[in-house]
């Protein structure tokens, strides 16, 4: 849990709640804030599992899951290959199209000339091209003359993608299952504040959507989880504009890491489904392996 990542602080909140459900289903739980002597630090515990509960550059990109391989520790989520392919925005959209899952036009331009001129015709958003929980992301309007300045800590290379106007639905996969379907509600654009402050935003679980529509996410979900060779659990997120029926439904990403804290859109899915927060944790300590 925690980590260097942008993403710090949701994840210690994530590990927080994942230690006390686990201990709560009888397990003895260690809790590691994830520093430089990480491999140490494990290789003197030697647990028998490693609950993977880091979001981020690091902990979500293959960076971690490939010093679980090395030091032979069973872990959880998925692994080396399909993390470092989920993490990367424009990797996942090939993978996608690929597999005929429906995408949006988006390319990978340098930050300095996304921020100097239109890198495409509004409207249109800017983001990192190896983030999660909507960080850094800048949305381009219709008829804007510029586009925005960008943080000086953006990365040197962002992906700029067609704005897709609509609802955002997410669905999480479970081993092979697809869970249901959420709508999320929210004042303004689905963002880190959005996310994860108390009541940022509203779920609707089932999402009220067209039967279409619903097994459609199910399908790509699924798909998109099998594409990506994911493990334990994902969420892939999509838009949907209901201007354009099924025609309007795209993929925007997988996460192979979903948030597990209080207002986490995946332990609401498995609630919905049946199954509570501390038996979804130790299905996944029982699903670790490696070789993932």
């Amino acid at each position: 849990m925690g980590g260097p990542s942008v993403e710090r602080e949701v994840s210690l909140s994530s590990g927080r709640e994942c230690a006390a459900a686990l201990r709560d289903e009888g397990f003895e739980v260690i809790e590691l804030d994830a520093g430089r002597d990480l491999a140490a630090r494990l290789d003197a515990i030697r647990p028998d599992v490693a609950f993977n509960a880091l979001h981020g550059r690091w902990g979500e990109d293959g960076c971690v899951q490939g010093l679980l391989e090395w030091l032979g520790l069973p872990y959880t989520h998925s692994g080396v290959l399909s993390s470092a392919l989920a993490m990367d925005k424009q990797r996942t959209k090939e993978v996608y199209a690929a597999s005929g899952l429906p995408v949006v036009e988006s390319r990978l331009v340098a930050r300095d000339v996304a921020a100097a001129a239109h890198a495409m015709d509004p409207p249109y958003v800017i983001k990192p091209n190896n983030e999660g929980s909507s960080v850094g992301i800048y949305i381009v309007p219709q008829g804007a003359d510029a586009p925005p300045r960008l943080a000086d800590d953006m990365p040197a290379t962002v992906m700029v993608e067609r704005y897709v106007a609509g609802r955002e639905l997410t669905v999480s996969v479970v081993g092979d299952r697809a869970l249901t379907v959420t709508d999320i509600l929210t004042e303004g654009w689905y963002d880190y504040q959005a996310k994860y402050a108390a009541g940022g935003s509203r779920h609707e679980v089932p999402a009220d959507v067209p039967a279409e529509i619903h097994d459609a996410c199910m399908d790509y979900a699924r798909r998109a989880h099998a594409a990506l060779g994911c493990r334990g659990v994902s969420r892939t997120d999509f838009r949907w504009d209901e201007s354009a029926g099924a025609a309007g439904l795209y993929l925007l990403e997988t996460n192979t890491q979903p948030g597990m804290t209080p207002t986490s859109l995946t332990p609401e899915q498995a609630e919905y489904c049946g199954m509570g927060f501390g038996p979804l944790c130790r299905w996944l300590v029982e699903d670790a392996s490696c070789g993932r």
